[in-house]
């Protein structure tokens, strides 16, 4: 990421400003500007949310008494107190009982080029079935279930099916080992898991159903495995537990009622690793993730009823439900992809934006620097014209290929929506708007309802120097906790200045008011777009009988962002080698997926500590990259540093 602001690169046009939706709600409140609406929004929370809740329909079973209620404090607030409604129920019967039943909800392709369309209607049906199987395995409010699938319309169902009949879902990277996905079900002690028999990946077969196989082994709280038939191969079977989807479908009606829930009603815990131990599970709410990501993609990304909405990203990262949510609470098509952009040729993903005629485009900085080698005539030779809107998260920009998707993909004529936020936002902190002008790789500043700053290291707001970017007011959508660990949540986000959020990213404003974001503060890794705790790394590592310590960082990579370099201390007795390098490779590969396979393991004979035994990967990074390590003040074993530079 580069400080090097530049100049406007893009500007909206009076047609672009004319029909977008943010330009609506502020036409509808008398806002005269974006920065209006920004500063009335965040001097009256509860006016702005109880707009932005009417503006976008959301049904409610029972009216909210109010719109927040901080009695609790601020890490704790209550969005919509008194208020009842179901997630399912806003995203798809709405719809239906408004007449668009018959509009597409849903268009998936495969790794394979199969394409699957289904309309609300026909959505709807698959969800009630599936939630009448669910109740019929025993699964009841407040239950969790476990949903390890490839991005499927079958990922979309069980999601709604789920969440219908108030259930709780944890999504989990269909690319995981058995190992990750053992972590999260044990944490939420699911009584169900939904997965597949398997899917194409280039070309190659995954076998999920062995994968989930091995972690429910290490689950007892899993009662049932319910499989959908993705390939129609041979699989071992555990009769009694074992559920093939269409059979336990089989029979249950096309229609029911969704369970009417209070709007901070858990609906879905997803896992995201942090510096610290075991995956924090984040809890979001029915009102409060339905209401923030519907926002965004509204305001944002512009998306609309009219629009074909497609996100490169996988149900276990946060994204992928996002994409099902925005899509189908604002009544438009979510585009769903099960493969990879450069398989079998390197157009894929231009071919299928061209096939199905996608208006908003969502894909991250890794995805555009694999493909910018491919060269320009791959988009060039598809009929892009469909798009409108470019959209980006999960990683800092540079230039280059900012400037390639704005040129080659954009045609130098469509914005592209920078989005930044997190797992425990329920969406964005910072985005760019339709409506306002764009810098290179910038944000156009933070998203209405969010109190964004950026503050130096005594806790004062910034501007002109890197500093942290904090949250100073609550928003809807932001976590319910972690799972049964409030005091994590606490220490983690709120611990540092009092009534501030710390989001663990380094942020500089530019003096013409755009943002920049300079990467984590913290240890967590960012691995093409996929956030990795150095901790459930190194914790894999230690597992390995030859291994005292470990610790992992993330160093900069061409393609990926971030690629993941272990330095591990091996037990007395043990003698590093090519053969134990590889074991200890692919064990990290086979418990953490595929995508997050260690860049190298190095064999060092000390790590830095602190006095209070913490490793210091900071100053590991720093040491390995050749960079000044910083602050040594806490370092407790000075020689450690010739250790890590003369590791091999």
């Amino acid at each position: 990421m580069t400080t090097d602001t530049g100049e406007i690169i893009w500007r909206p046009t009076p047609e672009v400003i004319e029909r977008a939706r943010i330009t609506g709600l502020m036409r509808a409140h008398a806002m005269p500007s974006l920065d209006a609406l920004r500063r009335r929004a965040l001097d009256d929370l509860e006016w702005y949310w109880d707009a932005v809740a009417r503006d976008l329909g959301v049904r409610w079973n029972e009216p909210y008494a109010r719109v927040l209620d901080g009695s609790r404090g601020i890490a704790w607030p209550a969005w919509f107190p008194g208020g009842r409604l179901n997630f399912a129920d806003n995203c798809v019967d709405r719809h239906v009982e408004a007449g668009r039943g018959d509009q597409p909800a849903i268009v998936w392709e495969g790794d394979d080029g199969q394409s699957r369309t289904l309309t609300y209607a026909e959505l709807g049906r698959e969800v009630a079935r599936l939630a009448g199987a669910l109740g019929a395995l025993g699964v009841r409010e407040g239950d969790r279930v476990g949903i390890f699938l490839p991005m499927s319309p079958e990922a979309v169902v069980a999601t709604l099916a789920v969440t219908r009949i108030g259930a709780i879902y944890t999504p989990c990277f269909s690319g995981f080992g058995a190992g990750a996905v053992a972590s999260r079900l044990a944490d939420c002690e699911a009584k169900v898991l939904i997965t597949a028999d398997g899917f194409p990946r280039r070309g190659q077969i995954v076998r999920m159903k062995e994968t989930a196989d091995e972690a429910v082994a290490a689950c007892p709280s899993v009662q049932a495995v319910l499989v959908h038939r993705r390939l129609g191969r041979d699989l071992p079977w555990t009769p009694g537990r074992d559920r093939w989807w269409h059979e336990a479908v089989a029979g249950q009606p096309d229609s029911a009622p969704a369970r009417p829930v209070a709007a901070d009603h858990p609906c879905l815990i997803i896992y995201t690793s942090g510096t610290t131990g075991r995956p924090k599970g984040a809890v979001l709410t029915h009102g409060g993730f339905l209401l923030k990501t519907g926002h965004d993609f509204a305001y944002c990304m512009d998306v609309g009823p009219s629009d074909r909405l497609f996100w490169l990203t996988d149900l276990g990262w946060l994204m992928g439900p996002m994409l099902v949510t925005a899509g189908l609470f604002l009544g438009a098509t979510a585009v769903l992809f099960e493969g990879v952009p450069d398989h079998p040729k390197p157009d894929r993903l231009w071919a299928l934006v061209a096939r199905h005629r996608v208006t908003v485009m969502g894909l991250s900085p890794t995805a555009v620097r694999g493909l910018m080698p491919h060269g320009e005539t791959h988009p060039r030779a598809h009929d892009l014209s469909s798009l409108r809107i470019l959209a980006s998260t999960g990683e800092p920009w540079n230039p280059e290929p900012y400037r390639w998707l704005f040129d080659h993909v954009g045609g130098g004529r469509l914005p592209i929506i920078n989005y930044t936020g997190g797992t425990e936002i329920s969406g964005g902190i910072l985005g760019c708007f339709p409506v306002a002008p764009l810098k290179p790789c910038s944000f156009a500043g933070p998203i209405p309802g969010m109190a964004a700053d950026c503050y130096d290291e005594d806790g004062r707001p910034v501007r002109g120097q890197v500093g942290e970017l904090v949250i100073t007011k609550p928003w809807p959508g932001m976590t319910a906790g972690f799972w049964r660990d409030p005091r994590r949540y606490e220490e983690t986000y709120w611990s540092r200045w009092p009534g501030v959020w710390v989001h663990g990213d380094w942020a500089f404003v530019d003096d013409d008011g755009f943002w920049f974001l300079q990467g984590r503060s913290d240890d967590t890794l960012k691995i093409a777009g996929k956030r990795l705790g150095p901790a459930e790394v190194e914790s894999v590592l230690v597992g390995h009988p030859a291994v005292a310590e470990a610790g992992v960082i993330g160093v900069p990579h061409p393609i990926k962002g971030e690629a993941v370099v272990c330095f591990v201390v091996l037990r007395p007795g043990q003698a590093p080698g090519e053969p134990l390098r590889a074991e200890l490779t692919e064990r990290v590969a086979a418990a953490m997926g595929k995508a997050l396979k260690p860049e190298k393991v190095l064999f060092t004979r000390d790590l830095p500590k602190t006095r209070s035994a913490k490793i210091m990967r900071r100053v590991i990074r720093a040491t390995y990259l050749g960079a000044a390590p910083g602050d040594l003040s806490s370092l407790e074993n000075p020689g450690a540093l010739d250790a890590v530079a003369s590791a091999t």
